[in-house]
């Protein structure tokens, strides 16, 4: 039986909150295809024994109604049998029906406004396979060679820590002088050594931040693919940072992760025990969400120190 999984988001954090979903499907159906928006999924999960195959759809090509049909034959040509749809949408599912999938499961069409992302995916999850009370986090699979080559690069005599510096969007970031304070102040403590995490176009912000700190104990994960990136930081002892897919790698490997919202809705960042937020200064969690933009600093240095050296000790 070939069972596809539908996951229409860009960001590969937003696949990966999905992941434990995908596992309940593939443990009640056997190993599933994935088809996602996500070019760097395939990549992230190459290693996991649950998932068969991932297809990246270009969502640019299947924007219009007439590009139904374009979506309906890639459908037809993977010929499953059962396909799950973690979102409300209805072109998608009529290219599903018109591909002459037997069974098609999807959200509820009308809720795609306000949509809480693991609410949605875990009713949805526990209604369509009859169980309860799904888990909302799993396990990322690495297989051994690449642990093994990650443990001759991290050096266990240190306290590991990644800094989440990089993210999709400006609005996200906390600032590399906020980071570089950090470093510095942990710096004055103990042996820390830090991995700085961003994207490739994004060097210029991690060697801004190596060259604020005092000591010499940072290195970039800017020229490294995302193979080579999880098997590093899931060797590290926490995440601290933006919203970006580090953190959902680092929760699912069971290694706390925090995480700094300024304008990222908490649902991306609550489904984890691993996961620990921190908002800005006299503000409400309710009040974040897409684009609220707000000001970086309102995050005190003080407030994520503290919160590494509780989790630390």
């Amino acid at each position: 039986m070939k069972i596809g999984v539908f996951l229409n988001y860009v960001g590969l954090g937003a696949n990966l909150l999905h992941l434990s979903y995908c596992h309940q499907i593939a443990k009640k159906y056997g190993p599933i295809v994935i088809i996602t928006l996500c070019e760097n999924l395939k990549m992230a999960l190459e290693d996991d024994p649950l998932i068969k195959d991932i297809i990246v759809i270009d969502g640019k090509n299947y924007r219009r109604v007439m590009d139904i049909f374009k979506l309906s034959k890639k459908l037809k040509h993977n010929s499953f049998e059962k396909l799950f749809i973690f979102y409300p949408s209805l072109r998608t599912y009529l290219a599903a029906k018109f591909a002459n999938i037997k069974e098609v499961y999807s959200y509820p069409f009308y809720k795609k406004k306000k949509l809480h992302l693991i609410n949605a995916a875990k009713e949805f999850t526990e209604k369509y396979l009859n169980i309860k009370d799904c888990p909302t986090e799993t396990k990322i699979f690495i297989n051994n060679e690449k642990k093994n080559t990650a443990k001759k690069i991290i050096n266990q005599n240190y306290y590991n820590i990644v800094i989440g510096a990089g993210s999709s969007g400006p609005t996200t970031k906390w600032g590399e002088q906020n980071y570089i304070d950090l470093i510095n102040k942990l710096n004055l403590e103990d042996n820390y050594f830090f991995y700085i995490l961003c994207g490739g176009n994004e060097k210029n912000l991690s060697e801004k931040i190596i060259s604020g700190v005092n000591k010499k104990n940072c290195v970039s994960l800017h020229d490294k693919n995302i193979s080579e990136i999880i098997p590093l930081i899931s060797l590290c002892k926490i995440y601290v940072g933006n919203d970006s897919f580090g953190h959902h790698v680092m929760s699912q490997s069971n290694i706390p992760s925090i995480i700094l919202l300024l304008d990222t809705p908490s649902t991306y960042t609550d489904y984890s025990k691993n996961q620990f937020q921190i908002i800005p200064e006299g503000k409400k969690i309710n009040e974040i969400k897409h684009d609220t933009a707000f000001n970086p600093n309102l995050i005190k240095i003080e407030q994520v120190y503290n919160k590494i050296l509780e989790i630390k000790n």
